[in-house]
């Protein structure tokens, strides 16, 4: 396997930093960025000619736009992986405006602005893969985490769009939808105060477990890293990937649901059309 050059965003932490580890470990270099340098210090030591660090914060456009066309004038770059994000809890009344805007302006415009930033390079070096991490939550809603489902479920339907868009150019998709994986991400959670309205409710019952810790984390860094790997290596990739026992079966069966919803609706649907 030929090595290849990576831009990896949200390199400091969880699977991003663990991406970034792997792939340095068997000889491909990575244009990381990171809004803190400090997580990676030691790979930078280790791997002074094959890691390069950038600061990148997502809700930046410029910032996002610079730190594309320094990397992309500095080498051609084989995987772009928009990684970096955050989850926002609480039950959506609860939210306020600055936490809701700050959401969708990282998960959701961050991540169409570095998509739209990287598409004319891929384009002019002749192609390349883009891989989106997002989640279960793209395509499956728990309560407490409407905007950050609104952040996943908004990015994959993005990125299925233009997906179609470049394919004649040789650029193509990855979207990686991992369950709940043992990272840091509960401890970045941006929580929003409870409600006295909502106490004794299933969304305050699923609030109480969640921040307990009572929260079944089945899935493992290391393994959804060499899993994700195992796609994104192919010459051809599906579109979607579901990583871990619970986005697999969370995701087959909200699909099976929604289909069999769909499916007694047919004359409906069609009693809609001109006659």
């Amino acid at each position: 396997m030929n090595n290849k050059t990576w831009f990896i965003t949200g390199a400091s932490s969880g699977l991003g930093l663990k991406l970034t580890e792997k792939v340095l470990t068997r000889g491909d270099k990575v244009f990381a960025t990171v809004r803190n340098t400090q997580p990676l210090a030691a790979l930078q030591e280790a791997y002074p000619q094959a890691l390069q660090l950038l600061h990148l914060d997502l809700t930046d456009t410029a910032n996002i736009r610079r730190a594309v066309d320094s990397a992309f004038s500095a080498a051609s770059i084989d995987i772009v992986v928009s990684n970096a994000g955050y989850g926002l809890f609480g039950v959506a009344e609860a939210l306020t405006d600055a936490q809701i805007s700050r959401q969708l302006a990282t998960n959701l415009t961050g991540a169409i602005q570095l998509i739209r930033a990287v598409l004319p390079h891929l384009r002019a070096q002749g192609g390349g893969r883009i891989v989106q991490v997002s989640s279960e939550g793209g395509q499956v809603a728990y309560p407490n985490f409407s905007l950050y489902h609104a952040s996943k479920w908004g990015i994959e339907g993005f990125v299925e769009a233009v997906a179609q868009e470049v394919a004649q150019w040789g650029i193509d998709f990855v979207i990686a939808e991992p369950g709940p994986t043992a990272t840091q991400f509960a401890k970045g959670l941006d929580v929003a105060p409870s409600l006295p309205s909502y106490q004794g409710s299933s969304a305050e019952t699923f609030r109480q477990a969640l921040l307990a810790g009572n929260f079944a984390l089945k899935g493992d860094t290391d393994n959804t890293i060499e899993a994700m790997l195992s796609v994104i290596d192919k010459p051809k990739a599906p579109l979607r990937v579901a990583l871990g026992s619970i986005a697999y079966n969370n995701i087959r069966a909200a699909l099976t649901q929604r289909l069999a919803e769909l499916t007694p609706q047919k004359s409906l649907a069609y009693s809609a059309d001109k006659t």
